[in-house]
């Protein structure tokens, strides 16, 4: 999604979790061939680089090419930037035509899609049989019960600021439209649970709280939702700007295959 990210693109690049490569590992295993991968809403790449692990190659599209200007090189991985302009018959062909991609992956960003529109595009893309759709995101850092219960009231304030798109990711994908076969790693209304842990300092939970929609909208309404005294509340609570936390940040999974 351009817009409210491409603003802080190198922000969003510093203060995002690394999904971990056992995911990557977990997907290659459920795919048939290995030949060629489609990551959607790339951004900086870091889903790109993983899935380049285990696919000859892998083309990556952003809408945003704020995004893109951070996106992180590797030999087997192409970005391109995707106007929402362009046409269905356009990606298409641009991704290398009908029936030709192994695994198609959206890390973090599918709430922004228009859904009806990208599933149609996947399921033209994917191989079949044996293609592979998986999308996935993340809604919630775990610091500790005493830090998270400080930060109650800055998360309700934030939530009025959500954009409407943000729906989807804030319910951990339950109510997520996924019209694809299930391969055990969720389904459509249950997707699979997962974590991801981080060891962060308070300068990274910082600027990972910037690093939001929902801050991005706040801020270009005119309101701060992080007021210096917010902050200095926020990092007395952690403990200073040299402690050192191992964070958790709650994700969630579907993935699906088409049939025919």
């Amino acid at each position: 999604m351009a817009g409210p990210f491409d603003k802080q693109a190198e922000t969003y690049l510093q203060a995002r979790p690394t999904y971990p490569s056992e995911w990557y590992s977990m997907l290659a295993g459920r795919t048939s061939h290995h030949s060629l991968a489609w990551d959607v809403g790339t951004g900086n790449g870091q889903a790109a680089l993983g899935v380049a692990e285990h696919y000859e190659q892998v083309i990556a599209t952003d809408v945003s090419e704020a995004q893109l200007s951070f996106a992180m090189p590797h030999p087997r991985v192409c970005y391109m930037h995707t106007p929402q302009s362009m046409t269905e018959d356009e990606m298409v062909a641009l991704i290398g035509g009908e029936n030709r991609v192994d695994l198609i992956t959206v890390a973090t960003a599918v709430h922004w899609f228009d859904l009806p529109k990208f599933d149609k595009l996947a399921k033209r893309l994917l191989r079949k049989p044996g293609g592979l759709l998986a999308v996935w995101g993340y809604n919630d850092l775990v610091v500790s019960p005493e830090f998270d219960s400080k930060t109650k009231r800055l998360r309700e304030k934030s939530s009025h600021f959500q954009h409407a798109d943000a729906k989807y990711v804030m319910e951990g994908y339950r109510n997520l439209p996924f019209p694809f076969e299930s391969v055990g790693l969720g389904h459509e209304g249950k997707p699979m649970q997962l974590e991801i842990p981080k060891e962060l300092l308070f300068e990274g939970y910082l600027k990972f709280l910037k690093s939001t929609s929902a801050f991005a909208f706040a801020k270009e309404q005119g309101v701060d939702l992080l007021s210096e005294e917010v902050i200095e509340e926020l990092e007395s609570s952690w403990g200073g700007p040299t402690m050192v936390k191992t964070v958790t940040y709650k994700a969630f999974m579907l993935a699906g295959t088409v049939t025919k």
